[in-house]
C-alpha cells in the first residue's frame, strides 16, 4: 500500500468520523427540539383548555367557543405529529372535529361566574390575556388569517369592557344592599369614568346611561343619610339648625 493510499484512507476515515458525529449531533438536536416543542404545545393545550372550561358563561358566545375549539384542535394535531401513537390525542381530535362540525350550534356549557370581587375580575382579565396570546401565536404560525385575528383581538377588548361594566355594577348593587350609598356612588363613578374613556364610548351609551341613573340614586341616598330628620330632636340637631358657623356645619356633615 502506497503512502498516498494510506493518506487517502486516513482522510476518508476522518471524514466518516466527522459525518457520523454530525449525524449523531443532528439526531440529538432533533430529539431535543421535539422534546422542547412537545412541552411548549402541551402547555399551550393546557392553557387553551383552561380558557375553554373556565371562561364565564356570561361572556362566552358560540363563536368564541368555536374559536377555542379550533385552536385546541390545531395544537392537538401538532402534538400528534410528535407523539403519533397517542390514542388519547387521536380520540380528542375526533371529538373536537365533531364539535367544530356543529358550527354556531356548538354547546356552551360554561357555568356563570358573577364578577363580585376585584380578585374575580383579575382572574377573568388573566384569561383574556391568555386568549390574546393564543390568538397571536396562531396568527404568527399561519393558522389564523390576519384579518380574523384582528377581529378577535377587537372582540377581546369588547369583552374586557363588559367585564368592567359587570364588576362596577355588582360593586354598586352590593353596596346598596349593605346600606353603603357612599361606596355605591364610588363604584358607579368609576364605572362611568371608565366607559367614557373608551375609544368609542358611543358603543356603550346605553350602559353609561344606566350607570349614571344608579349614580344619581346613590347621590340621593347619600344626601338623605347626612341630612338630619325633623323628628330627630337632640342637642346636635338643634345646633345644626341654629349655628351660623358654616365651617363647623361642613365638619359635622363629613365627619
Amino acid at each position: 500500500m502506497t503512502p498516498l493510499m494510506i493518506t487517502l484512507l486516513i482522510v476518508a476515515g476522518i471524514a466518516i468520523l466527522i459525518t457520523i458525529g454530525y449525524l449523531n449531533n443532528a439526531v440529538e438536536n432533533s430529539k431535543l427540539e421535539k422534546a422542547r416543542l412537545k412541552i411548549e404545545l402541551t402547555e399551550r393545550l393546557r392553557r387553551c383548555g383552561e380558557i375553554t372550561e373556565t371562561f364565564p358563561r356570561q361572556f362566552t358566545t358560540p363563536a368564541l367557543k368555536l374559536l377555542l375549539t379550533r385552536l385546541e384542535l390545531n395544537i392537538t394535531q401538532r402534538l400528534l405529529l410528535i407523539d403519533k401513537n397517542n390514542a388519547g390525542l387521536k380520540a380528542r381530535i375526533t371529538e373536537l372535529e365533531y364539535q367544530i362540525g356543529l358550527g354556531e350550534k356548538i354547546p356552551v356549557n360554561n357555568p356563570k361566574a358573577p364578577v363580585l370581587t376585584e380578585a374575580k375580575a383579575k382572574d377573568v382579565r388573566l384569561l383574556l390575556e391568555a386568549l390574546h396570546t393564543q390568538i397571536t401565536r396562531a396568527a404568527q404560525e399561519g393558522f389564523l388569517p390576519p384579518v380574523e385575528a384582528k377581529q378577535w383581538i377587537k372582540e377581546i377588548r369588547r369583552i374586557l369592557v363588559l367585564l368592567h361594566i359587570e364588576f362596577f355594577n355588582n360593586l354598586g348593587q352590593i353596596a346598596f344592599t349593605q346600606n353603603q350609598p357612599g361606596q355605591a356612588r364610588l363604584a358607579f363613578e368609576r364605572g362611568v369614568q371608565y366607559l367614557r374613556k373608551q375609544q368609542e364610548p358611543q358603543l356603550y351609551a346605553e350602559q353609561i346611561k344606566a350607570m349614571e341613573k344608579q349614580l344619581g340614586r346613590a347621590n340621593s341616598m347619600v344626601l338623605t343619610n347626612i341630612k338630619p330628620t325633623e323628628d330627630d330632636v337632640n342637642e346636635l340637631t338643634e345646633g345644626l339648625k341654629t349655628t351660623e358657623d358654616d365651617d363647623w356645619r361642613k365638619k359635622a356633615i363629613y365627619d
